[in-house]
């Protein structure tokens, strides 16, 4: 059994292309990890708008349901003083609630001291909905990127063991294409 002498050794260790193409995959695992977080952050990011603008709508429709209820309630009591035209106290009483209905009508409408109004509501669900949208399309952005990149460092791990460069220059050429996604993906260029 042969064993290499030492001379052989550093030649095979100072070969400038085996080192270019080990910075390469370097690099390409890098861009790629980077790639990993915006990806999974993203994805996060969907889905939790996507939550938080099904809640806000759901807050939405409730608000909905008891406006409508304190709606009733004021037709009712309109009626029931136009029909009964009660006197004295029981109307003071009477004006009194629907005067209150009144005002919880409103309120339900538009509550811009708490941002739960439905106007408000509707608006924070629209932009969570935004967010939703664009963070979709982000997302695709990021998975052509962890493609490109894998690619990229298998062609530099066959370029390696075979020493073709047209391997490591396909690899330059996948690299920077996943690194352009990646950054479309963080930045939305295009």
């Amino acid at each position: 059994m042969e064993t290499p002498d030492t001379h052989d050794l550093a030649e095979a260790d100072g070969d400038p292309f085996k080192t270019h193409c080990a910075l390469l995959v370097s690099g390409l695992a890098l861009i790629l990890a980077v790639n990993n977080l915006g990806g999974a952050n993203t994805g996060k990011d969907a889905m939790m708008n996507n939550i938080l603008a099904s809640n806000t709508y759901s807050f939405f429709q409730a608000k909905s349901i008891r406006q409508t209820d304190y709606k009733l309630a004021v037709d009712r009591l309109e009626i029931q003083l136009a029909n009964d035209k009660p006197s004295g106290q029981a109307k003071e009483l009477m004006e009194a609630k629907l005067a209150a209905y009144k005002k919880n009508v409103e309120r339900y409408e538009s509550e811009p001291e708490t941002g739960e109004g439905k106007k408000e509501l509707m608006a924070k669900a629209k932009h969570l909905e935004e967010e939703r949208d664009l963070a979709l399309r982000k997302d695709p952005w990021f998975d052509y990127a962890e493609g490109l990149l894998q690619l990229a460092i298998v062609l530099t791990s066959v370029a390696i063991i075979s020493s073709r460069r047209a391997m490591f220059y396909a690899a330059i050429v996948l690299g920077c294409v996943g690194t352009a996604c990646t950054l479309n993906g963080y930045f939305l260029f295009y």
